[in-house]
């Protein structure tokens, strides 16, 4: 099947509202497809199944559309016949009060109750002038080569598009891999990176704490230096992990309860951090922040990806979400103009079908 087959595949799927997603993993010109047959909506609790798993920020119910049942296809796309063009339209700024009233809420919890670290969150939203559902993928799966994308739709969730540089847990067998990724900065061409301790502390505390979490499940981790790494636009904090899992039976399983959600998208502690978000960011996540990705029960390999980068589309609106880790040494202004630049990366996707 050719990529353009498969994208008349798609928009059929979506006209009948039947659910698939569509997904390529980063630096591959590889495009998987996952069309189910109905419109059942599947769960999981344990993986025990094949398929592609897309889980909540609360990972209360993780949704499921299983390779049983569903018809599967495998393409090659080539990005020079991709629409491309950078789509110049400024993120809105109308709740900039309500995000830095958050932020100040959070450093004032942060410094009197000894939280280390919360990340603070808002949604954007975007009416939109048209939509083009073979558009949006072309955009998405071209712009972001070095990421992991995808497009999602189900009729109870509505469609979600994404391109996050950030890996959950990848699985094969009882090898394992991960990753910390915090702290950010606009890209430039040809200019240093620098950081400064704000970033670095807070690249740390991920780091630690995916380090304590991993030691529950095995004894054998090796970590990587920390380097950039670099995600469209954007510059970031990066330390590897990798592993042999050497305790208990059901290590996806067990090691996704572990992680998720990590301090680089909820805050440590865990609890007391995800207690403050739920009370005061004043939205519910939804799929932001949580997690997705190919899990194959028959060769025990699973590739989960932490859902950033993402924004749903719904009822003629995109709603785009952002946010950042807040630490004692976090700055209002400079959060709300890390979220405005993070919000470029669907910005660039989305842009051709927003009223100018």
């Amino acid at each position: 099947m050719e990529f353009s087959k498969l994208l008349q595949r798609v928009t059929t799927h979506y006209d009948s509202q039947l659910p698939f997603v569509i997904y390529s993993p980063s630096d591959s010109d590889e495009v998987l497809g996952v069309f189910q047959k109905d419109d059942t909506l599947h769960t999981t609790k344990d993986f025990s199944q094949s398929g592609f798993v897309f889980a909540p920020f609360s990972q209360e119910t993780i949704l499921m559309i299983p390779y049983r049942g569903s018809d599967r296809y495998s393409v090659k796309f080539d990005p020079q016949k991709i629409e491309d063009g950078k789509y110049k339209h400024k993120p809105i700024d109308t709740d900039k009060t309500a995000y830095l009233d958050l932020v100040g809420k959070t450093l004032q919890v942060i410094n009197n109750k000894g939280i280390t670290k919360i990340v603070t969150s808002r949604k954007a939203h975007y009416p939109l002038a048209s939509f083009d559902i073979s558009q949006l993928i072309n955009r998405v799966f071209h712009r972001y080569p070095g990421a992991f994308r995808y497009v999602w739709f189900h009729p109870s969730t509505g469609i979600w598009v994404g391109a996050t540089p950030e890996v959950l847990l990848k699985v094969n067998q009882k090898e394992f891999s991960t990753m910390a990724l915090a702290g950010t900065q606009p890209y430039v061409p040809n200019k240093e990176i620098k950081w400064g301790s704000k970033e670095i502390v807070e690249q740390q505390l991920v780091t630690n704490d995916i380090a304590e979490k991993l030691q529950k499940v095995t004894a054998i981790v090796k970590v990587s230096k920390t380097k950039n790494h670099r995600a469209g636009s954007l510059v970031h904090l990066r330390t590897d992990f990798t592993g042999i899992f050497t305790k208990g039976d059901n290590y996806l399983l067990t090691t996704v309860k572990n992680l998720h959600p990590t301090p680089a998208i909820c805050g440590t502690p865990r609890d007391l951090a995800r207690s403050f978000i739920v009370k005061e960011e004043g939205y519910d996540r939804e799929f932001y922040t949580g997690y997705l990705g190919p899990v194959d029960v028959t060769t025990n390999s699973a590739q989960l990806f932490v859902n950033l980068r993402c924004m749903k589309i719904a009822n003629g609106n995109a709603y785009l979400y952002v946010g950042g880790g807040i630490t004692s040494d976090s700055i209002p202004r400079k959060e709300w103009e890390e979220t405005q630049h993070k919000m470029q990366t669907m910005l660039q996707v989305i842009g051709p079908m927003l009223s100018h």
